[in-house]
């Protein structure tokens, strides 16, 4: 992936006061180790068919601004002193076209957002919005759980299996680390039927992006669990997940098609931990062939 431009910010998109603090810290560590600055926005939705579309956006801004300035003032309260801050309220249609909006018009180099666990549900991967913008958004996206917050963080549990998600993974698990005095701990399962050489090679290929992820060295404990055939990676890693603090995963490409971006093990293992996780998609990912192929089977012709 191509660096973006030095002045490119780690924008965080919060829609709910509750929300603020944990969303801004995991930017606030995405900042601090690139130099970058954190531009927090919240969107106030303006719809076709709503009066206020009559109103201009900087009228709707000054004078309607919703929760938004809310958000906002809560947000500068709980950004770190040592790391620079913007924010700004975006005026759009729907939520998705404003934070895609203003990705683009900042030349983002990262977008952090949150997401909640929506169990039952079989029309979506983390959420409506955030599914949308796994397919739009053109630069690193973090998706963090809402509402399951690492009460001090001393190890990240890294799980990989190669691809090309696995580079933003390492970088937000090393921000993390650096922020914390943490170690992160690569994982990788090999079953016994399909040797080990794979797994080594996805270790070795994280510990290198770890390495590369700038900022303060940190610690690093990689291990390759070997487990019986069959073995389901999901189980070896809920189990690992208890002596954790934070999971950090890339997107994977399993699952089913309209859950390609995600992948299926991610989604096992979610349901089945309390621990804070951080879904990781590379932004080259918006531009490659697996969503070309999505949209080209999923729009009619």
């Amino acid at each position: 992936m191509s660096q973006p431009p030095a002045t490119s910010p780690v924008l965080v998109a919060v829609g709910d006061p509750s929300h603020v603090e944990q969303l801004v810290r995991t930017a606030g560590d995405l900042a601090r180790v690139a130099g970058r600055v954190v531009r927090i926005v919240s969107v106030t939705v303006k719809p076709p068919s709503s009066p206020f579309s009559l109103y201009t956006d900087e009228t709707i801004i000054e004078e309607y601004p919703g929760n938004s300035r809310e958000i906002l003032e809560r947000a500068l309260e709980v950004a770190p002193d040592d790391v620079a801050v913007e924010s700004e309220v975006v005026v759009a249609r729907s939520v998705v076209d404003g934070i895609t909006t203003a990705v683009a018009e900042s030349e983002a180099s990262a977008l952090v957002v949150g997401w909640r666990d929506r169990r039952g549900r079989t029309d979506a991967v983390l959420g409506t919005t955030v599914d949308q913008l796994l397919e739009r958004v053109s630069c690193d996206l973090y998706a963090e759980r809402i509402g399951h917050e690492a009460d001090g963080v001393d190890s990240i549990l890294l799980p990989v299996a190669g691809g090309p998600h696995v580079e933003p993974a390492c970088r937000v698990a090393a921000a993390i680390a650096a922020s914390n005095d943490a170690t992160v701990s690569v994982l990788s399962v090999a079953p016994t039927d399909h040797g080990s050489g794979s797994a080594r090679e996805y270790v070795t290929e994280a510990e290198l992006a770890l390495e590369n992820a700038g900022g303060a060295t940190v610690r690093i404990d990689s291990q390759i669990e070997r487990g019986a055939p069959g073995t389901d990676p999901a189980d070896v890693i809920v189990e690992r997940a208890a002596g954790h603090d934070v999971l950090v995963f890339g997107a994977t490409r399993q699952g089913a098609l309209h859950r390609r971006l995600v992948g299926s093990i991610p989604r096992a293992v979610v349901r089945r931990t309390d621990r804070t996780i951080i879904l990781c998609r590379a932004g080259d990912a918006v531009a490659g062939p697996i969503l070309r192929q999505l949209r080209g089977l999923l729009t009619p012709s």
